[in-house]
């Protein structure tokens, strides 16, 4: 009897997932439960694990497509039995036509268009994307001439030198910071912290600015519950979970790992929590649990010399703290001019459900923490 091997559904949200590799070719034995094939969905890599024992009898979707959600991506059989028709149709979908997570070459693009040689040699020269050049030559074929009227026309526009597919993590970065910045009006209240006392402990114990921050945003969130919360509909739900996000850049892009009931743990644990959910992005080794369930993220650009900027809210949260470095300075304390650690926070919220003053009244919270260390 023929298994169908499908795209799994991840989250509630997921609609599509992209075939990465296959750890098996077509015609070979697989146990149930061994990994079969990796698929990226949303922030998180997952092995798809054979559901039966057999031999792979058909790949159904090539690595680098997009799949929807319990779709067919393989089928397992036995050796000898045949495959009914129905049983291998897969029906071709819009994310089916881009191109491979790795970024394609002109010139591996150039191989796939209907060219002369002398036509790919001139591309290949000029640094012309084939597939944007129209052929006239025997069935649409592309010659030598159409390559040189393309690069002519092209004139002063800047020519391309690689395409960078949107999908997997890049992609639905994109998705969900569009409908961040459609759905929710963003407003900013941004405000200077002293961090010398920080910094002391910082140089002290070599916790991260960082990891205090986290522990400082889980204490105002328990005293400001409307920052911890989100909108359903007509509804504010507020959240009875403390769960900080901190978004981490990865090799195939921005993800968020979530440390659960941030507001339970010491600043001792946050920093060993932290440093696991680094060390896992890291090795993509990130789960669905990891990068779900957050109400509230940190997004920290200050070891990038970035002194102020104004972050998009992670959808479906209220708000999201910007950070940025912390730079020696002077500053005025008691009437005397006296060089100081300062930080900018920057925070951004939904106005839908927070007004200005509660906002800065969170953000005033979060100073005062850092400020005394009363972590």
């Amino acid at each position: 009897m023929v298994t169908k091997v499908v795209m799994p559904r991840l989250s509630l949200t997921m609609k599509t997932g992209t075939v990465i590799q296959w750890f098996k070719k077509e015609n070979e034995a697989v146990q149930k439960g061994e990994p079969l094939a990796e698929v990226l969905s949303e922030k998180i890599t997952y092995d798809v694990e054979a559901p039966a024992s057999g031999i792979l009898r058909r790949i159904l979707t090539e690595e680098g497509l997009d799949v929807p959600v319990d779709r067919a991506i393989g089928l397992i059989g036995t050796a000898d039995e045949s495959i009914p028709e129905e049983a291998a149709e897969t029906e071709p979908t819009p994310e089916s036509t881009v191109s491979p997570p790795s970024a394609p070459r002109l010139e591996e693009i150039s191989e796939r268009v209907l060219a002369s040689p002398a036509a790919k040699r001139l591309a290949k020269e000029l640094k012309v994307d084939l597939s944007q050049v129209k052929g006239t030559g025997p069935e649409g074929r592309v010659v030598e001439d159409n390559v040189r009227s393309f690069a002519e026309q092209l004139g002063g526009k800047p020519r391309v030198q690689e395409i960078i597919p949107m999908v997997g993590i890049r992609k639905t970065t994109a998705e969900r910071l569009s409908l961040s910045a459609r759905t929710a009006p963003h407003s900013t209240v941004i405000m200077e912290v002293d961090m010398s006392s920080a910094a002391r402990i910082h140089r002290e114990t070599r916790l991260s600015y960082t990891e205090m921050l986290v522990r400082a945003v889980a204490s105002a969130l328990c005293e400001h519950r409307i920052m911890n919360a989100t909108l359903d509909g007509d509804q504010i739900k507020v959240f009875e979970d403390v769960n900080v996000g901190v978004a981490v850049a990865a090799e195939k892009g921005l993800v968020v790992p979530v440390i659960r009931n941030t507001d339970r743990k010491s600043l001792t644990e946050i920093a060993s929590a932290l440093q696991m959910m680094v060390e896992k992005t890291r090795r993509g080794e990130l789960t669905k649990d990891d990068v779900t369930g957050g109400t509230f993220t940190i997004t920290n650009l200050g070891m990038f010399g970035v002194d102020v900027f104004i972050p998009i809210i992670n959808p479906p949260e209220t708000a999201i703290l910007g950070v940025g470095r912390v730079v020696e300075k002077p500053v005025v304390v008691n009437g005397q001019v006296a060089v100081r650690s300062m930080m900018q926070l920057s925070l951004a919220y939904d106005h839908r459900i927070v007004d200005g003053a509660p906002a800065a009244q969170f953000l005033q919270t979060v100073k005062k923490i850092l400020e005394t260390s009363s972590f």
